[in-house]
C-alpha cells in the first residue's frame, strides 16, 4: 500500500511541479512587529544568518522553541510569520519563539558540498535566487531556471545543522539568556523532517520535537527522485550535494533509520499528517488542490511508515495527530499548531 501511494503521489506531482515544502492555503500573512530580528554570524561560512524572535508574555528566559520552515523558505521572513499567526499563541502559553529565517531546500542540515550540477560552479549562469518568492510553498516551476545562479547553498555549503545547534544556541543564550537545553522545535515538510534530525543528535537542546506532513521515510521507494524534483523546483538545488544516495550522511537524515535514537533519547515527539482530503478553507485555487493533495498523500504514506517504526520497537514517547481532513497547505499546519501547544508547553525548559 505504501508503494502504491508513493507511485501515485510521484504521477501527480510531475505534472504541477514537485514543490515539497507548502502549498498556499488559507492562512493570516502578515509581518510581525511584535518580533525582533536577531542576527548570528555562522562560524562555517554562510555569513550572517536572521532569526525572528518572539518573546513568551511572561517575560521567561527558560522555555524556547525553534519552528523550522519548509523547502521554500524565503530570506526575509519565515513562512511561519508571513502565513500563520501561530507565534501569537505560542507567546500567550509563555514559550519564546524563534523563527529562523532562509535555508531553502536545505533540510537545515549540514551538505556535503555547495549545491553543483554537472561539476559547473555556481554563479556562472543567468538564473538568481530571490527573496521575495511566496512563502506560501505554492510551485513557480521556475526552479529549473535557477540551478546556475549563485546564492545561499550554492556561493557556500549549507552548514544548517552547526548553526542552529552551535551558533544560534550559544548567541541566543549570551545575549538574551534564553535557556540552551530542553527546547523544542518543530517545522512543516522538510521543516519536519529536520527538526526530528536535530532531536535525535542534539537530545541536551531539543527534548521535544514536533512534525508536521513531514517526510520521515526518505529512503522509501521514490523518495529520492521526488526530493530530486522538489529540490531543483525550490530554488535549482541538487540533492546529490546534499548527500550521497545510501551514504551514512544520507541515512543519518532520514527519520526511519534513526527512530531508535529517538526512543533512547525519550524525546517527546508530536507527529502529525493530514488525509489529504481537501477542508473546509483548503479549495483557494485549483492547483492549491491539486498540488496539496498528492504532496500531503506522500507525507502521510511517510508518516504511517514512521508510526509502525516507532512502534516496532516500542517507543511509547509519541503523540500522533491525524486530521481527517487536510492538505498541503499552512491552514493544516497552523491548526495542527494550535493542538500541539499543550504538550510541548509540558516538554521544555
Amino acid at each position: 500500500m505504501r508503494k502504491s501511494v508513493l507511485g501515485m503521489a510521484l504521477a501527480l506531482l510531475l505534472p504541477f511541479g514537485a514543490s515539497v515544502a507548502g502549498v498556499a492555503g488559507s492562512a493570516n500573512a502578515a509581518f510581525n512587529p511584535t518580533a525582533m530580528d536577531f542576527w548570528v554570524d555562522s562560524s562555517s561560512g554562510m555569513g550572517p544568518i536572521k532569526s525572528r524572535i518572539f518573546r513568551a508574555a511572561d517575560g521567561n528566559t527558560d522555555r524556547v522553541v525553534y519552528a523550522l520552515d519548509g523547502m521554500r523558505a524565503r530570506d526575509d521572513i519565515s513562512g511561519w510569520e508571513n502565513d500563520t499567526d501561530v507565534a501569537n499563541a505560542l507567546t500567550a502559553a509563555n514559550i519564546n519563539v524563534v523563527m529562523p529565517v532562509g535555508g531553502q531546500s536545505s533540510f537545515y542540515a549540514d551538505w556535503a558540498a555547495p549545491s553543483t550540477f554537472l561539476g559547473v560552479p555556481a554563479g556562472t549562469g543567468s538564473g538568481s535566487l530571490s527573496s521575495s518568492g511566496s512563502a506560501s510553498g505554492s510551485s513557480s516551476g521556475s526552479g529549473g531556471l535557477q540551478i546556475m545562479a549563485g546564492g545561499p547553498g550554492k556561493s557556500f555549503r549549507y552548514t544548517w545543522e552547526t548553526f542552529l545547534t552551535k551558533d544560534l544556541r550559544n548567541a541566543l543564550s549570551a545575549r538574551l539568556g534564553f535557556n540552551p537545553n530542553r527546547n523544542g522545535v518543530f517545522g512543516l515538510s522538510m521543516g519536519g523532517s529536520a527538526a526530528l534530525t536535530l532531536a535525535a543528535y542534539h537530545p541536551d537542546q531539543f527534548s521535544f520535537a514536533g512534525s508536521f506532513s513531514g517526510y520521515l521515510n526518505i529512503s522509501a521507494p521514490g523518495m529520492r527522485e521526488a526530493m530530486r524534483l522538489a529540490m531543483i523546483d525550490a530554488g535549482g538545488f541538487n540533492v546529490d550535494s546534499m548527500a550521497l544516495p545510501w551514504s551514512p550522511q544520507w541515512l543519518r537524515m532520514d527519520p526511519f533509520v534513526f527512530a531508535p535514537q529517538l526512543k533512547a533519547n525519550n524525546t517527546r515527539l508530536w507527529i502529525s499528517a493530514a488525509s489529504a482530503i481537501p477542508g473546509p478553507g483548503d479549495v483557494t485555487s485549483v492547483m492549491s488542490v491539486l498540488q496539496g493533495m498528492p504532496l500531503e498523500a506522500l507525507a502521510l504514506a511517510n508518516t504511517r511508515a514512521f508510526q509502525v517504526r516507532m512502534a516496532a520497537i516500542g517507543a511509547n514517547n509519541v503523540d500522533y495527530d491525524f486530521p481527517a481532513a487536510g492538505v498541503h497547505n499552512w491552514a493544516n499546519w497552523a491548526a495542527e499548531v494550535y493542538r500541539m501547544v499543550p504538550d510541548l508547553s509540558a516538554n521544555i525548559g
